[in-house]
């Protein structure tokens, strides 16, 4: 896995540091979402992941709740984890220690 390094552009052109506390890495996972007491499901690409938050894709994001477990391919148990941020095709979470 490669770390994601390079600083975000705002919307005004301006660079700005990165805010993570963690680096994370490009990975290409498959990913699914469970929420509901496990009646809502969706699946998704995670695109970058650390140890603390991810990035998710979807086709769409309207319908990801505040907060899901979340299954990653090649991962013994799935993850706990709440909605930083949603664009119209992706979501940034953060992984919830108090499971």
């Amino acid at each position: 896995m490669s770390p994601i390094i390079e600083n975000s552009i705002g919307l005004d052109g301006k660079v700005f540091a990165e805010r993570r506390s963690e680096t994370r890495h490009r990975v290409f996972k498959g990913g699914r979402l469970t929420f509901n007491k496990g009646y809502g499901a969706l699946e998704c690409v995670v695109r970058n992941l650390s140890d603390r938050g991810a990035r998710l894709a979807l086709g769409e994001t309207t319908a990801v709740p505040n907060a899901f477990l979340l299954e990653i391919a090649g991962e013994s148990a799935p993850r706990s984890a709440r909605l930083r941020w949603r664009s119209p095709v992706a979501v940034g979470v953060e992984f919830d220690d108090r499971v």
